[in-house]
């Protein structure tokens, strides 16, 4: 595979990002609302390129000195090349450069692939919300990182 470059986020990738999403989630984020996080303050997004071509991105919201990690996704024909990692990784760096001493996120109880990724960076479960996800009413594990 060829080099993954990381951006940020900007207006000209909401298409790609879109169609990403819709591929990855049972439930995608609208349009508008990838648009909304362009302005909003607290949102933090990269998308990862190879070869032009948007391939997956990641979000997350920094609140005075935590992250939430609103999203990470990745076109399913480059799964299983590295791109999450690099992705999160980048996230990471962000919230080190941003002074950042936790971030949290939820994930679907049974997506072991995405809470394989998350541990192997350091987050752990620390928690379940009971019915989370509308579409089928799955739980949600809360996961931490609080090493940097």
């Amino acid at each position: 595979m060829s080099d993954i470059t990381i951006m940020p986020i900007d207006d000209r990738y909401i298409n790609d990002i879109l169609n990403i999403s819709s591929l990855s989630f049972t439930v995608s984020w609208s349009k508008e609302s990838f648009e909304n996080e362009l302005s909003n303050q607290y949102a933090r997004y990269v998308v990862a390129i190879v070869d032009g071509i948007v391939v997956g991105f990641g979000g997350m919201w920094i609140i005075i000195d935590e992250a939430h990690i609103t999203n990470i996704a990745v076109h399913p024909e480059f799964r299983g090349c590295g791109i999450g990692s690099v992705i999160l990784d980048a996230l990471i760096d962000i919230c080190l450069n941003e002074k950042v001493v936790a971030m949290t996120l939820e994930v679907r109880a049974s997506n072991e692939r995405a809470k394989n990724l998350y541990g192997k960076f350091g987050f752990v479960e620390e928690g379940i919300r009971k019915a989370y996800y509308q579409d089928n009413r799955e739980d949600a594990i809360i996961m931490w990182k609080r090493d940097f």
